[in-house]
C-alpha cells in the first residue's frame, strides 16, 4: 500500500472535525508496516500533532514496543509517575490506573519532570463498550487562546506541583520512584530539583517547581506544557476532594498545583483552562487494533469516562528535557 502527504481525513472530515485517520486495508506484519511508513507517519506528526492508524490489527504490548523502535525512538522509563501502571517492556506501560467513571482531564506526559517523552503511542488492544476515547488538543493553539494575563503570568512564574505519597492514593513512592529505599529517593528529588520532605507518619511530601510553556524543537512554536488543571484539586469530583481533604488535610492531598511563586489556584482559573483544552479538543472513538501516535510537547491528551473493559497501552519514547526546549522557567540542578 503507498501512501502520500498531507495524512488523509476521511471523506468529508477536516482536523476540526477528528483526529487525522489513516485506514490500513491489510497489513500482515503491523511492525514491518510501521517501519516502511516511517517518514510519512512522522512527517504526519511534525504538521498535525497527532494521527491515528487503524487496520493494523495490533493485539500485544511486545509489538507495540518493536514499533516503537521501527519508529526510531529510544525507551523512556516512567519516572515520578501519579497513578500505578504495569510495565510490559521497555517503555511500554499498561493506562495509568484512575476509575472508569472518572475522566482524565487534558495533560501531557510527564510534563512535571526533567525527562520527558516526546513520542506518545497508544495502542487499543481491547475498545470499552461506551466512551473511553483518548482525546488530543494542540498545545500552541492552546496557549494562544489562553487570556494573556493568565497564561503570562504562567510564563513568567512557572507552576509549582506538590505531592504527597503514602496515604493509599495514587503511586506510592516506590512506584513513582522505582525503589523503597529512602537513599535512593532522595538522591532522585536532589537530581531532579524536587524538594523533598519526610514527615513523622512516613510519608513522604515533595515540591516541584516547572516551565508552564515550552518552544517545540522542530517547529519553534510555542506550547502549553504541563499539568496545571489536571493535577488541580478542583479538577477532582467535588465528593472525592472532600473526602481527600477531611482524611489528609490540605497539605496530604496526593498532587496539587500552585501559580510558580505558590499562591493557590482559583476555581475559575482551573476550570477556564479545562474550558480552553475543551474548545480544542478533538476525538475519535477507540476500535480495538488502533495505533494512536502522539507529539507529547505539541498535543495533549485526555481519557474519557468510559463503560466495559477497555485495554489501552502506552509506549513512550525520544527523552527531551525541557531546558532544551526554551523553557521560559529554567530549572538548574545541583
Amino acid at each position: 500500500m503507498s501512501i502520500s502527504l498531507p495524512f488523509p481525513f476521511p471523506a468529508g472530515e477536516s482536523r476540526s472535525d477528528g483526529l487525522p485517520l489513516l485506514r490500513v486495508d491489510a497489513a500482515a506484519d503491523p511492525v514491518d508496516w510501521i517501519g516502511r511508513q516511517r517518514d510519512v507517519l512522522r512527517a504526519a506528526l511534525v504538521e498535525h500533532g497527532a494521527a491515528m492508524v487503524r487496520g493494523l490489527g495490533l493485539r500485544d504490548p511486545a509489538a507495540l514496543g518493536m514499533i516503537l523502535h521501527r519508529l526510531g525512538a529510544s525507551p523512556v522509563t516512567e519516572k515520578e509517575a501519579f497513578a500505578p501502571r504495569q510495565n510490559y517492556v521497555d517503555g511500554v506501560y499498561s493506562s495509568a490506573t484512575w476509575p472508569a467513571n472518572q475522566p482524565m482531564c487534558m495533560h501531557h506526559e510527564l510534563s512535571y519532570a526533567l525527562t520527558f517523552p516526546s513520542l506518545l503511542l497508544f495502542a487499543c488492544l481491547g475498545a470499552p463498550t461506551t466512551g473511553g476515547a483518548t482525546a488530543v488538543a494542540d498545545s500552541a493553539a492552546v496557549l494562544d487562546a489562553l487570556p494573556p494575563a493568565v497564561s503570562g503570568r504562567f510564563a513568567r512564574e512557572g507552576w509549582l506541583l506538590t505531592r504527597s505519597y503514602g496515604n493509599d492514593i495514587g503511586a506510592s513512592a516506590a512506584e513513582a520512584f522505582g525503589t523503597d529505599d529512602r537513599d535512593g529517593i532522595e538522591s532522585y528529588c536532589r537530581a531532579n530539583a524536587i524538594a523533598f520532605a519526610w514527615q513523622p507518619d512516613g510519608t513522604l511530601h515533595t515540591r516541584q517547581r516547572r516551565s508552564a510553556v515550552l518552544s517545540h524543537p522542530v517547529t519553534g512554536r510555542r506550547c502549553w506544557f504541563n499539568q496545571i488543571a489536571f493535577l488541580n484539586e478542583w479538577t477532582i469530583d467535588p465528593e472525592i476532594r472532600e473526602y481527600l481533604l477531611a482524611e489528609y488535610g490540605a497539605d496530604g492531598l496526593p498532587f496539587n498545583t500552585f501559580h510558580g511563586n505558590g499562591d493557590p489556584l482559583s476555581p475559575e482559573t482551573v476550570q477556564l483552562i479545562n474550558t480552553v483544552y475543551e474548545a480544542h479538543t478533538v476525538r475519535r472513538p477507540w476500535q480495538t487494533g488502533d495505533l494512536l501516535l502522539v507529539d507529547n510537547l505539541r498535543t495533549a491528551h485526555s481519557r474519557e469516562a468510559f463503560q466495559g473493559p477497555r485495554e489501552v497501552i502506552v509506549a513512550m519514547g525520544e527523552p527531551l528535557r525541557p531546558n532544551d526546549c526554551s523553557p521560559t522557567i529554567e530549572v538548574t540542578v545541583p
